[in-house]
């Protein structure tokens, strides 16, 4: 075979630096598209849970607001008046005891609490099967076949004991003694209490037991705490808290704080 027909040879040398600027063009793909999933992944999870410490915080406000506007209720043909104050909070604690003398049992998440009492009937409150009234927990009062009861709800926030996660509990007249979980992720209620003719909201340390009657209004302070995050480490966070103040947590959690003034109508008409 002559050499003019002879095939060149390819240099090895090349085919290598080809190999090599290929794979590492391919790594840059790669990481860039790996850095844009984790960093969207990231603003998603923001996003959700953003979302969720909202919807949490208003479903509090408005089940806690509900209650406290039903705070003194009793039907115009009810001539029985209530056996207790419509409204009786605790600082940094919640209400137990009996629903005729409640006294407060201090929470170690400094939450406050508050109990509610009114008169529940078919109108005031959703039906039981029997016909009963019911609590904040969908329970029955009452004897059976009665229509009317009076209720005293009870809400305060906690950690679960089962998922260690903060959650807004009530504990009905349904079943006294039993607090079941209502919305997750709160982890702190705080209330400030307006007596008729005040000049400013006090907390409940600062009220006598028999002032309790002289409230007419209430306001009332959820702190949210979000989900954990998808981060490589825990971030501090920055939010306001229920005092107004800016508050700082180290675990990565978003927290928000959300706030409602509530007038207790039947005070007011009581008072009126």
């Amino acid at each position: 075979m002559s050499a003019a027909r002879r095939k060149p040879r390819r240099s090895p040398g090349h085919t290598l630096l080809e190999l090599t600027i290929a794979v590492a063009l391919g790594l840059v793909v790669v990481l860039g598209a790996l850095a844009a999933y984790r960093s969207q992944r990231q603003a998603f999870a923001a996003a959700t849970d953003a979302a969720r410490v909202h919807d949490a915080g208003m479903n509090a406000l408005t089940l806690i607001g509900e209650q406290l506007q039903m705070a003194g209720f009793v039907a115009a043909e009810v001539t029985a008046p209530l056996s207790g104050p419509a409204i009786f909070g605790c600082a940094a604690g919640r209400a137990v005891g009996t629903d005729a003398v409640p006294v407060c049992e201090a929470l170690s998440n400094r939450s406050d609490g508050v109990a509610v009492r009114y008169r529940g009937d078919a109108v005031s409150t959703w039906s039981a099967t029997s016909g009963q009234a019911t609590d904040c927990l969908g329970q029955a009062v009452g004897a059976a076949g009665s229509t009317e009861a009076e209720i005293v709800n009870r809400f305060h926030a906690k950690a679960s004991s089962s998922t260690g996660e903060p959650e807004l509990y009530c504990e009905g007249s349904g079943k006294v003694g039993t607090a079941q979980p209502l919305v997750e992720g709160v982890e702190r209620l705080r209330l400030r209490y307006w007596l008729a003719g005040a000049a400013q909201a006090v907390e409940a340390s600062a009220l006598a037991r028999e002032q309790w009657s002289a409230v007419v209004a209430v306001d009332v302070c959820v702190l949210v705490r979000g989900a954990p995050l998808p981060l490589p480490l825990p971030q501090r966070t920055r939010y306001v808290d229920c005092e107004g103040a800016q508050a700082s947590g180290t675990d990565g959690r978003a927290r928000h704080a959300f706030w409602r003034h509530v007038v207790l109508r039947n005070a007011m008409a009581a008072q009126s």
